[in-house]
């Protein structure tokens, strides 16, 4: 992200900037619009996507959406925060979208200082959901069944964090998560900011809070399969650390320059079973393998996230919509 740009005028200045979609249009035997389709880059793509696979739009009206997370087998369902809108959404093809939790995030009366007062990262852990909560400045726990809003940190160093942006969960319970200023407004130069830095950070089971690293820009964040490496995305592109055995990082390096690969933009990503990233750009969501990009699946509008649900379908928030793709979902979960 640039300092200062709006996440969505840095992603989507114009839509100039985005691959050509194609011509709306509704596939023969369905309901959902083709607003996309996939590009393949490398004959390693055959693995993971059909390169004749479409994307279909499923639902729209949202007013930024973000973090995507499917609760349940086949037969789930998806959440969908709208992080300026404040509201978590549920959708299934059966019941359409609904409200499932407002306010989602922010909960007092209207603040001119919160640009984006919602929750944004959603991802299952400790036994319900665990959301970054952007305009309550905070991580929190939310029941699945009660919707009861439970903090597990808002403060380091005695200093409220930003507004915390993405998460993940790693294998021995602990949650990483980013913590840029995006939800505030004037970003950097918000006078609610009270962290000097913007970071990551690793919340431990007991609820201990580490800074990671400050001298980052951060915004998604995701881990390789055997949870020994860091990934986030960063103003450069996207970085990594190796992380120790006692899970401090190492030496913060460049994993995919955006200079160097001519991609803009970038948000949130998932990391594949097989450590493939699957990351938003500027021209859809971009694949790569070992470091090279060997697919792009693109959709009409600007992209910010993405989930594998258990229905075989990735699930890509878009703007003011949530795409879809099917996947060879036998050989692909994600992390």
């Amino acid at each position: 992200m640039a300092i200062g740009f709006d996440r969505r005028q840095f992603l989507g200045t114009s839509s100039a900037f985005l691959a050509a979609a194609p011509v709306t249009a509704v596939r023969q035997g369905s309901s959902y619009a083709v607003v996309g389709e996939v590009q393949r880059l490398d004959p390693a793509l055959d693995v993971l996507i059909d390169a004749d696979a479409v994307v279909e739009k499923v639902f729209d009206g949202l007013t930024w959406s973000e973090g995507p997370c499917w609760v349940g087998g086949p037969d789930g369902y998806l959440l969908i925060s709208d992080v300026p809108g404040n509201v978590i959404h549920r959708w299934t093809a059966a019941d359409g979208l609904s409200p499932w939790l407002a306010p989602s995030g922010y909960e007092g009366p209207a603040d001119p200082g919160l640009r984006e007062p919602g929750t944004n990262g959603l991802i299952q852990a400790r036994g319900g959901l665990v959301a970054a909560d952007s305009g309550g400045r905070r991580i929190v726990h939310i029941d699945l069944d009660t919707r009861l809003k439970t903090p597990l940190c808002t403060h380091f160093e005695g200093r409220r964090f930003n507004s915390p942006n993405d998460l993940v969960l790693a294998s021995d319970g602990a949650i990483y998560f980013t913590d840029p200023p995006y939800g505030l407004t004037g970003v950097l130069e918000s006078p609610l900011r009270e962290l000097p830095y913007t970071g990551v950070f690793r919340l431990d089971p007991d609820n201990t809070v580490t800074l990671l690293d400050d001298e980052v820009m951060p915004n998604g964040i995701g881990l390789s399969p055997d949870g020994r490496t860091l990934y986030a995305t960063d103003r450069r592109g996207w970085v990594a650390w190796n992380l120790h055995l006692n899970s401090q990082p190492g030496q913060r390096r460049t994993l995919i320059d955006r200079e160097e690969t001519g991609i803009l933009g970038g948000d949130g990503f998932k990391v594949d079973s097989v450590g493939n990233l699957w990351a938003s750009s500027r021209d859809g969501v971009s694949i790569f393998q070992d470091g090279r990009r060997i697919g792009i699946i693109t959709s009409d509008d600007v992209i910010s996230n993405c989930e594998l649900a258990a229905d075989g379908h990735l699930y890509i928030s878009s703007n003011h919509a949530v795409v879809r793709v099917r996947v060879r979902a036998s050989k692909l979960t994600f992390q």
